[in-house]
């Protein structure tokens, strides 16, 4: 039998009520935009990140993993019933219970009197693609709840001036992504092209963008298992403040 939780060095995301469970790459994907937003305030041409949202929250990790390294106010939506019970029970048994903010709600009828210096998501992956029978499944990995260009759209209207953004995507939909960038007019500073090890092909992308058109830099290309199947130098680098045994 699976185990119900996930123990991470400073708190613990139980993920048996939610479809989405905690993985490698949300982990990884939560610990560079942590340290994004970390570098992003000192010295920054921007405003200081103060308040954060989190679309699409699940367990509330990627939430969990900004707050422990950044003095935010973040409000984690999740449009699961469920998984939104359970994501709240992992914050309120953090040490960041009143940093966090868990919202039952969608985020297509979501509408915010403010704007967010900055926002998170991991979107729905696959769009017009075989869905599992599972309904929970289906709106965690697939599109009929929320589609991308939904998230991008919000992001686009929601952020503000100065904020930045954070997406993961399958690796094989970087030019559709692309194209949806352009459509919206959001500009991607800087990116992680993620593989599974140093032998396999890329499979996720994951970017911080922006509203302004800002001079970015080239994607790094990073593996979690090395050709021993070793967590990675760069992996280990990221995630040391976080899992257990790093």
């Amino acid at each position: 039998m699976p185990n119900p939780y996930f123990r991470f060095k400073q708190f613990t995301v139980y993920h048996d009520r939610c479809a989405m469970k905690v993985t490698t790459d949300s982990s990884f994907f939560g610990a560079w935009a942590a340290q994004e937003i970390k570098n992003s305030n000192p010295n920054s041409y921007r405003e200081k990140i103060e308040n954060v949202l989190d679309i699409g929250a699940g367990t509330g990790l990627l939430s969990l993993i900004i707050a422990q390294n950044n003095e935010v106010k973040i409000e984690a939506v999740e449009i699961d019933h469920e998984a939104s019970i359970q994501a709240r029970e992992n914050v309120e048994a953090s040490p960041w219970k009143n940093s966090i903010e868990v919202l039952n709600a969608d985020i297509r009828s979501f509408h915010p009197q403010k704007k967010y210096d900055c926002i998170i998501s991991n979107p729905p992956f696959y769009e017009d693609e075989l869905a599992s029978e599972v309904t929970k499944k289906n709106i965690a990995h697939h599109s009929e709840e929320l589609t991308i260009s939904d998230v991008l759209q919000f992001i686009k209207i929601h952020l503000s001036e100065e904020g930045i953004f954070f997406l993961m995507y399958p690796f094989k939909r970087k030019s559709e992504v692309d194209g949806m960038l352009r459509q919206y007019e959001l500009y991607v500073i800087n990116s992680v092209i993620l593989r599974q090890s140093v032998r396999h092909s890329p499979f996720r992308v994951i970017i911080k963008g922006s509203n302004k058109k800002i001079v970015g830099v080239e994607p790094v290309s990073i593996a979690i298992w090395d050709e021993n199947q070793q967590y990675t130098d760069a992996f280990i680098n990221l995630l040391k403040d976080y899992y257990l045994y790093l």
